[in-house]
């Protein structure tokens, strides 16, 4: 379960950091080309500063997660799956019995 939720978190981060690198200002603009005027929202600096802040943050987030996706499933190394599922049954064969033509008479095995 707590795994589950780690790799979702992981999966989101990584679209986040996609979309913050992808936004920043580069030397071809990248997508930031087609934000507009940013300058009233992000000060007179622009987004250069709140996107390269915004990167480190979730970085650091996706470090953190991998660290802690990367400690749950070296826990879960001696379990398995096969472990969880199956079930020490006993089951019995069935009584079969067998019809003897030459002497006429059945016999029954266990």
């Amino acid at each position: 379960m707590t795994t589950s939720v780690l790799l979702i978190i992981q999966i989101i981060l990584v679209i986040l950091i996609v979309i913050v690198v992808l936004l920043q200002k580069s030397s071809s603009m990248g997508l930031g080309a087609y934000s507009g005027s940013n300058n009233s929202v992000f000060g007179a600096k622009g987004p250069n500063s709140f996107l390269a802040k915004a990167t480190f943050f979730i970085g650091f987030l996706f470090v953190v997660n991998t660290i802690g996706l990367g400690y749950m499933y070296s826990k879960q190394k001696d379990q398995s799956v096969v472990n969880i599922v199956a079930h020490h049954q006993v089951v019995k064969a069935p009584k079969v019995t067998i019809n003897t033509k030459q002497t006429g008479t059945n016999k029954t095995t266990k």
